[in-house]
């Protein structure tokens, strides 16, 4: 029900021109007076798509049966507004905060676990009222990759830092299951690993360590203590680029307090944690930087990490609004998220009115629907005259398709 009729075909198209994956270029649609460019990656990942379709057939397969969610699906309100209308019931916030509580719950009640994954201690709870946390488990693959890479590491006597935001469930979920076998800390950014790293080097003391990290480590952590073997692991939605530069700063500060010739036996790699879909499309979002877009429009749910460090790339280069739907369009302003102010914003006079054609950079996080980017790139088409049919910039795809079956 989620997939689109537009952009549905230019990514099975580009799948046949580049089985391979290694051509970020990204693809343009020419509707004349207005031209847009797609990138190659963007979109639902794996991870979304397994959720989805374990959420819709559960509950199409228990119409007498009380569904319930432990939070948002995804971080897209357009998924989770539907599986309400279908009488699906939240029982936290995104933020954590308890809407229903489980103990009002029965053994004869489903829950489905999110994406992001869940706590331990949320898991023990359903178990509590006769609950499987694990038969309608849609965590990610990805995000259970992190957590049995941090299990391995803790088995060797490895503390963990956890590059992401504290708050966000799916690092919730891994400081949990991390915290089951390791000490661990959660850094948001390189400008932390930096604070970090000069504790763990005694260039700041000790006591920052309780200022900066306290709210977000295991109890008692000692960088000093804890850190002398210790591995990366992040919030898989997180730019991957950050996660190797958080990497690169904390080994340079064990090489600092070790030394270089044993730091393999103090500093774990940990590269092979990083999410291969998330790493993908900020490759074809950076690619898609380099274009001459005029305007940039990415659409998303505005409390989708992956969406709005999207967002952070494409603002470097030329105006760029997060848009939640078509809903915040209109041809003389936009309504959209600001994500460092957090709140949301309007321009006015937002397309370039002396360009011709006009170039837009469209994309969408790893949460949005195809549909939504189709009826984003339709409701700006109505705003010029002259614009080709889409059945017409569409065809050298379906021909490309057609072709394929041929085979």
């Amino acid at each position: 029900m989620y997939q689109s009729p537009i952009i549905r075909k230019v990514k099975e198209a580009t799948k046949i021109i580049d089985p391979m994956k290694k051509d970020l270029e990204p693809t343009l649609l020419d509707f004349g007076p207005v031209q847009f460019y797609i990138p190659r990656f963007f979109g639902f990942c794996y991870g979304v798509e397994n959720a989805i379709d374990i959420a819709y057939r559960t509950v199409a397969e228990n119409p007498d049966k009380s569904i319930y969610l432990l939070s948002e699906m995804i971080h897209n309100p357009t998924v989770n507004e539907d599986l309400l209308k279908r009488g699906v019931k939240f029982l936290f916030d995104t933020d954590g905060t308890e809407r229903i509580p489980i103990s009002s719950l029965s053994s004869e009640d489903i829950v489905i676990v999110p994406a992001f994954g869940t706590t331990i201690e949320i898991q023990e709870l359903l178990q509590e009222v006769g609950i499987d946390p694990y038969q309608y488990n849609t965590t990610c693959p990805f995000v259970e990759k992190v957590w049995k890479r941090g299990k391995q590491l803790g088995k060797k006597d490895y503390s963990l830092v956890v590059h992401g935001k504290h708050r966000h469930e799916e690092t919730r979920a891994t400081f949990s299951h991390s915290a089951d076998h390791s000490e661990v800390v959660v850094v948001l950014n390189p400008e932390e690993a930096q604070i970090l790293a000069d504790i763990l080097t005694e260039d700041r003391p000790l006591s920052d360590f309780e200022k900066y990290f306290g709210h977000k480590s295991t109890e008692g952590f000692n960088p000093l203590e804890d850190m002398i073997r210790f591995g990366v692991i992040n919030q898989t939605t997180m730019l991957a680029t950050e996660t190797q530069r958080v990497m690169d700063i904390l080994k340079e500060a064990a090489i600092k307090r070790y030394g270089e010739a044993d730091i393999i036996d103090h500093f774990a790699e940990t590269s092979d944690t990083l999410c291969y879909a998330t790493n993908e499309n900020q490759s074809a979002t950076l690619a898609l930087a380099e274009t001459d877009a005029d305007v940039a429009l990415v659409v998303g749910g505005y409390n989708s990490s992956n969406t709005m460090h999207l967002v952070e790339i494409l603002e470097h280069e030329f105006p760029t609004y997060h848009v939640r739907d078509k809903g915040e369009l209109s041809a003389k302003r936009i309504q959209h998220f600001n994500q460092w102010d957090k709140e949301m914003k309007q321009t006015d006079s937002w397309l370039p009115s002396n360009k011709n054609p006009l170039k837009v950079a469209l994309t969408s996080g790893a949460s949005c629907p195809d549909v939504l980017v189709d009826e984003v790139l339709l409701q700006v088409l109505e705003y010029f005259e002259g614009t080709k049919d889409v059945e017409e910039v569409i065809k050298p795809f379906e021909d490309k398709l057609e072709a394929e079956e041929a085979n």
